[in-house]
């Protein structure tokens, strides 16, 4: 019998991909061919886009998943084709259809129901979601047939936008807080309307201050003769930080997970307190908490500064 031939090994790759996920397939999925493609030894997403969902996904390897979870909680920007009219099991396409009712809305009425819902609002988690109950995914209950009790949620829609409606498809843009379910808010607005709705289409394109500049497929990121090259560095995910650079001596104690007093040093530190990012001599060290009286916490630190 022929052996199986060893496994490439897992390369130490550090960086940020940001990846245009396709329909059909789910973010571990598109994360599992990426950090094939890359040979990437540790790698993490920033929060999941559902299956029938496309758009930006941000991939994080190596030092890079440190530092997502910064994403993990930052606002999402959405465009979303909601398809007035028919409402299904899933809120989206990939249910079945519940209910089929007359379309007959103005525009004037679309913009009513959208101020209903801007600013803060309560959010009830639809049954096909990875929320857990008892360890077991809600979905795993909808699948059986068992619909349980879920408790509403504070979300934030930032901005709601109407921007086109050809009956009974409406295109809206969303930036909303994490947490927010833009299946069930393109439900709301078809109950403010009377008529029922569904998603019909979703694309992310903003994830904090990434956008879909730069952005690449599966497809050519496989093609590409070096796809390293692709990859945004670490700090892509920290650029709404402000930035502190500090001497030699500094970042060596930095490194070492002490705290700094820069009060008197000679760094130029930014305005306010708060979270921060840490370079020395361009590289990213880590970041930290920028306290009273100049004082710098470490934070998450970078265990291989970039050459």
């Amino acid at each position: 019998m022929n052996a199986r031939p060893p496994k490439k090994p897992r390369d130490l790759v550090d960086g940020v991909l940001l990846l245009d996920k396709p329909v059909g397939l789910s973010s571990n999925d598109a994360l599992i061919k990426a950090k094939r493609v890359v040979n990437a030894r540790k790698a993490g997403h920033t929060g999941t886009l559902d299956p029938f969902a496309t758009g930006l996904l941000p991939l994080c390897f190596g030092e890079a998943t440190k530092f997502s979870q910064d994403l993990l909680e930052a606002d999402k920007t959405y465009l979303a084709d909601v398809h007035l009219g028919v409402t299904t099991t899933t809120g989206d396409t990939e249910g079945e259809t519940v209910d089929t009712r007359p379309v007959d809305v103005t525009p004037e009425r679309i913009e009513a129901a959208l101020a209903q819902l801007r600013g803060p609002i309560l959010q009830v988690p639809p049954m096909y979601s990875a929320l857990k109950r008892d360890g077991k995914a809600l979905y795993e209950y909808a699948r059986e047939g068992i619909v349980l009790e879920r408790e509403a949620r504070p979300v934030t829609i930032h901005a709601l936008e109407m921007l086109r409606y050809e009956a009974p498809l409406l295109t809206i843009r969303v930036t909303c807080s994490k947490g927010t379910y833009v299946r069930v808010l393109g439900e709301d607005i078809g109950k403010l309307l009377g008529c029922g709705a569904h998603l019909n289409a979703l694309r992310r394109i903003q994830v904090g201050n990434l956008t879909i500049d730069g952005m690449v497929t599966l497809e050519q990121l496989q093609a590409h003769e070096a796809p390293l090259s692709l990859l945004a560095p670490v700090d892509a995910l920290l650029s709404s930080f402000p930035q502190v650079d500090l001497t030699p001596e500094l970042a060596a104690r930095f490194l070492n997970g002490q705290r700094l007093a820069l009060g008197r040093e000679p760094v130029a530190l930014p305005p306010a307190q708060g979270r921060v990012r840490v370079y020395h001599d361009g590289k990213l060290l880590g970041t930290a908490l920028l306290q009273e009286y100049g004082i710098l916490a470490p934070e998450r630190l970078i265990a291989r500064p970039a050459p």
